[in-house]
């Protein structure tokens, strides 16, 4: 089972946005854990994936080790982090994607800690 972790500014941001509907999106984003061959591929950074769920209108966005992804079985999978990172709707959609690719190429995974 992979891990799932949620930066505290998204918690933060989902919260004050949606309400009692987050809780659906919470769900949604630790459903991860059990099969983290979801959500659509967007593209990769120097093997880190970087992959959307979509609801309603909204998108958020998660990055994980490719490489892992790719070549290990689901029972293998202990080790893999899934790190939520960012949220757009769909007109900020290519935005929010160069962001990410942006702080991956100049930053690497430390761009995303808490």
């Amino acid at each position: 089972m992979a891990q799932v972790i949620i930066l505290e500014i998204l918690k933060d941001e989902i919260l004050k946005k949606f309400k009692e509907e987050s809780k659906i999106i919470f769900k949604q984003m630790y459903s991860l854990a059990e099969n983290p061959q979801k959500g659509k591929p967007l593209g990769n950074v120097g093997g880190i994936v970087i992959k959307e769920l979509k609801y309603k209108r909204f998108r958020f966005y998660f990055i994980t080790d490719g490489y892992k992804l790719k070549i290990m079985d689901k029972s293998k999978l202990v080790d893999l982090l899934i790190r939520f990172v960012r949220m757009s709707d769909k007109k900020y959609q290519q935005q929010t994607i160069n962001e990410i690719r942006k702080i991956l190429l100049s930053l690497g995974l430390e761009g995303f800690d808490d």
